[in-house]
């Protein structure tokens, strides 16, 4: 079974938060907040983002490369491909 599908209670929680604090900076914007303002919950909403990111690539890397038990995960270069593959797109 995968890590996300385990998880996905504590997942889609922080996902719910972050779409929260993104209608929060919809609402500041519409509100003509400050830029200060808007540029705080941007900065908190990243932060959200990351902390989301890491938590599903610390179960990759433990699930699909350091520990594989599921014959149907593939194996640990797959995982590792999958990996590499992803942070590629995410650091252009």
């Amino acid at each position: 079974m995968s890590h996300t599908v385990k998880e996905k209670p504590k997942l889609l929680a922080r996902v719910r938060r972050i779409r929260g604090q993104l209608e929060g900076i919809e609402r500041a914007l519409e509100a003509e907040k400050g830029c200060t303002d808007v540029l705080h919950q941007i900065v908190a909403a990243r932060g959200a983002l990351t902390g989301l990111m890491r938590e599903v690539i610390e179960g990759h890397i433990n699930t699909h490369i350091a520990n594989p038990q599921d014959p149907g995960d593939g194996t640990r270069e797959q995982g590792a491909a999958e990996l590499i593959a992803i942070l590629r797109s995410y650091m252009k």
